[in-house]
């Protein structure tokens, strides 16, 4: 029997060799889902297994830590082919489209799947080792954790990407543009990175509705000690969502305040005015307020208003033509619509005119309105309009003499 045991026919070694390859599939594969997952390495492995002698195979097999090694290279080896794939072959094909959405979606995405293909390997090399039932879980989780926090990073990425994409579309009434995208941006990265952490607070086999009872009640207490700013918040919103101005706008409050729109943010409102200042108005009170956009309507064009006054007995005609003429020779001056000229008037010392002309934004207003007011009073005087001013004859009458007044005769 010793020689039977002994010698071993060649052909033998074949079937040994396949059970030895076959020992190294798990046990128990799971879902459907996981066996698709696990399916390419362990063809892999098995095929590797098949040209193993029989006492290598039945080596490899009686030493799990080698099986560990050998899967992690493996799943190392199929993520660096499907990152080499998308790098060298699906991305010279995006490179040939217009756009570069799908070059960046393709750059955000390469290496989440990477560490999840390496970490799929590596989860089933680690079942070999056998442990105990919470390790084995307690590592699954940790590295799901992992692939998770690249795969939200990518969801960052992502949510940049296309939302600038839409903001560069130049569309009327577009609920996406380049003034609102800061504001969705930020609300995509926190919706994200919420879900993220909803989805790990699962993983890891935690009950989410006791956080949520306290969160509930958390914003409660939020709601009540931060009324002012859920107040900003919720009017910044809104003023995003109807738009009644945008950065570049210059506007007006009704308190007073003018200056361009710099910057619309979640809390406050900035505004720069003629003088340089930076003023800061929070959003409650810019929901509340009445606002005039000068740069709002039609087109961003501002009309503005030169009045002036001739001596009555001046040639009218001739009094618009040389304002017209002014208009026309200034290039800060539009076009169109054309400048015109309107008799308003009969003042008390001369006839009032206005010049009405457009400027082609808000911010040229006050440098115009001087240059146009300078021109028309050097045309006025080259052409010989008299521009008057208020006067007032004083006209001093003299009263009669005043009688001395008789001393009463005294009493007898």
């Amino acid at each position: 029997m010793p020689q039977e045991n002994a010698t071993d026919s060649p052909t033998d070694g074949e079937p040994e060799a396949a059970e030895a390859a076959a020992e190294l599939a798990p046990a128990d594969p799971g879902t459907g889902e996981t066996e698709a997952a696990e399916s390419p390495l362990v063809w892999a492995e098995e095929w590797l297994g098949g040209l193993l002698p029989s006492e290598a195979g039945r080596f490899y097999s009686e030493h799990p830590w080698l099986q560990l090694v050998v899967v992690t290279l493996l799943s190392a080896l199929v993520a660096w082919t499907a990152w080499l794939f998308l790098r060298k072959v699906v991305a010279r094909a995006f490179a040939r489209t217009e756009t570069e959405i799908d070059d960046r979606l393709l750059e955000a995405a390469h290496w989440p799947l990477f560490v999840s293909v390496f970490l799929i390997g590596l989860r089933i090399g680690i079942e070999r080792l056998h442990l105990a039932a919470d390790a084995e879980e307690a590592i699954g989780n940790v590295l799901q954790t992992i692939a998770l926090l690249f795969w939200v990073v990518a969801g960052l990425r992502v949510a940049t990407v296309l939302l600038r994409a839409v903001s560069r579309r130049r569309q009327k009434g577009a609920l996406v543009s380049r003034h609102t995208q800061p504001l969705f941006e930020n609300l995509a990265k926190v919706s994200i990175v919420i879900l993220g952490a909803y989805i790990a607070i699962k993983v890891w086999g935690y009950d989410v509705s006791g956080l949520l009872a306290a969160g509930g009640i958390a914003g409660l207490a939020v709601g009540f000690a931060a009324r002012d700013t859920l107040a900003n918040l919720f009017a910044g919103i809104f003023i995003f969502a109807d738009g009644p101005y945008k950065i570049g706008d210059f506007i007006t409050l009704d308190t007073g305040e003018r200056g361009m729109v710099t910057e619309i943010g979640i809390r406050s409102t900035r505004l720069l005015t003629r003088d340089d200042i930076e003023v800061t108005i929070p959003n409650a009170v810019m929901g509340n307020a009445k606002i005039n956009n000068e740069s709002g309507g039609p087109h961003v064009k501002y009309r503005i208003r030169v009045r002036v006054g001739v001596a009555y007995g001046s040639d009218v005609d001739h009094v618009e033509a040389v304002q017209l003429q002014v208009a026309a020779d200034n290039p800060k001056v539009c076009e169109q619509p054309e400048p015109r000229v309107r008799f308003r008037t009969f003042g008390p010392s001369s006839i009032q005119y206005e010049l009405l002309c457009w400027v082609a934004e808000p911010v040229l207003r006050g440098i115009v309105t001087h240059e146009l007011v300078k021109a028309t009073h050097q045309a006025f005087a080259a052409e010989g309009i008299e521009i008057p001013f208020s006067q007032h004859d004083i006209h001093i009458r003299e009263s009669p003499p005043r009688q001395p007044r008789l001393p009463e005769p005294a009493a007898d």
